[in-house]
């Protein structure tokens, strides 16, 4: 994908945190993302707000509203319609979480939980069209499922975004996910090195320049090394959670 987005429908377009702490989350995110943070002015946006490098946003970032709320990153495909989205979910085996819902002028969302159990959400472009920049440093770049029941997933996000996965997605090691012949994102079964405890769920990535020198300013800045920095094909990676416990993993690809 290139840099500067233009997203078609059924694309991951956006991605933010809900945080425990907001004052903390912009610190840690700054130091090891490069980060600068700009709150929404108005009122009702309920304290919501932008990540942004060089004055272009990459992500959101909320606090939480309850003690029941997790502390997460959420990713978000865009749809033309989320409420007939919502339709397609329910047909297709998952559940409405919440929404769909307009939010002010910005556009429409909701939340939903895959048959699986893996938690993703869409948007409705409004004023909000996604992040401004992609696949650049401190930038989304990938998004990633981890679910027990590939076949499952794969059935269900067909028919929700018309997402197309090889015939063998059931018993694949990896599955990149692909709209109209692109791909868009990927999928990867939950081995024995998934506690029972830990559910399906999204993996947001974040392209950086350099892998260890991010690792290196996470315990600093906070933030545990969740998955220490490993090379693979497409460059080098590692898993991180912000001080409130927040998941996302950073990779320095071979382009960057």
């Amino acid at each position: 994908m290139p840099e500067t987005a233009v997203y078609a429908p059924g694309t991951p377009i956006w991605v933010d945190v809900a945080v425990a702490d907001v004052a903390k989350a912009k610190a840690f995110y700054k130091t090891v993302l490069g980060w600068d943070a700009a709150d929404v002015p108005a009122p009702e946006a309920g304290g919501y707000g932008m990540f942004n490098v060089n004055g272009k946003v990459v992500a959101g970032y909320m606090p939480v509203q309850n003690e029941q709320q997790p502390v997460v990153w959420t990713t978000y495909v865009s749809v033309e319609d989320a409420a007939k989205t919502a339709d397609r979910v329910k047909e297709a085996g998952g559940t409405v979480m919440m929404g769909p819902m307009q939010v002010m002028e910005a556009g429409s969302m909701a939340l939903f939980a895959d048959p699986t159990g893996g938690v993703v959400g869409v948007w409705q472009p409004g004023q909000h069209t996604g992040a401004d920049i992609y696949n650049a440093p401190g930038a989304l770049t990938w998004n990633e499922l981890a679910t027990r029941d590939l076949a499952k997933a794969a059935t269900f996000y067909a028919k929700v975004f018309g997402w197309e996965a090889p015939a063998d997605a059931a018993t694949a090691q990896y599955v990149e996910w692909k709209l109209g012949g692109r791909t868009i994102g990927g999928m990867m079964p939950m081995g024995e090195m998934y506690p029972a405890s830990v559910p399906p769920h999204w993996l947001t990535y974040f392209a950086v320049g350099d892998c260890d020198r991010a690792v290196a300013a996470v315990e600093a800045a906070g933030g545990k090394v969740v998955m220490p920095a490993k090379d693979i094909e497409q460059g080098r990676f590692a898993v991180i959670a912000d001080p409130g416990g927040a998941t996302f993993a950073i990779i320095q690809t071979k382009q960057a």
